[in-house]
């Protein structure tokens, strides 16, 4: 009996670490939160070092490591302002340990190399913060 909790409280551990480790929680480390309790913007160096490189990037025109940067944002979730079609592009910012795009994007509108505004998300569109310099 006490040898199955055992490998019950062992098996629990390990499911439990696994979650707290997951790219989705990756995503969602301290860096990728507010710092003063605001939701509205972030400074770039509060950025994820990878999001400072993916900002970085943008600004110089790339080469991006992912085919899908710069491709048209539709913004469907309607939680950027409202622009014409085109006018977002989206950006993968890389996360540690997922074996895909995870959930991380630098969303930015206007001209490519001088965009009017940026915006991240740690988690894949439902939320964005303005990126100020």
């Amino acid at each position: 009996m006490a040898c199955a909790a055992a490998v019950k409280f062992a098996l629990t551990s390990f499911f439990l670490a696994a979650a707290i480790t997951s790219p989705l929680a990756q995503a969602r480390l301290l860096a990728d939160r507010p710092t003063d309790g605001s939701s509205a913007a972030v400074q770039v160096a509060e950025l994820p070092r990878q999001g400072r490189e993916t900002y970085e990037l943008i600004r110089q025109g790339g080469p991006f490591p992912y085919d899908k940067d710069g491709s048209v944002f539709g913004n469907r979730e309607r939680l950027l302002p409202s622009e014409r079609r085109g006018f977002y592009r989206e950006y993968t910012v890389a996360t540690p340990g997922s074996r895909d795009r995870g959930a991380r994007r630098i969303v930015c509108g206007g001209p490519m190399r001088a965009p009017r505004a940026c915006y991240y998300t740690a988690d894949h569109y439902a939320s964005f913060r303005k990126i100020v310099e």
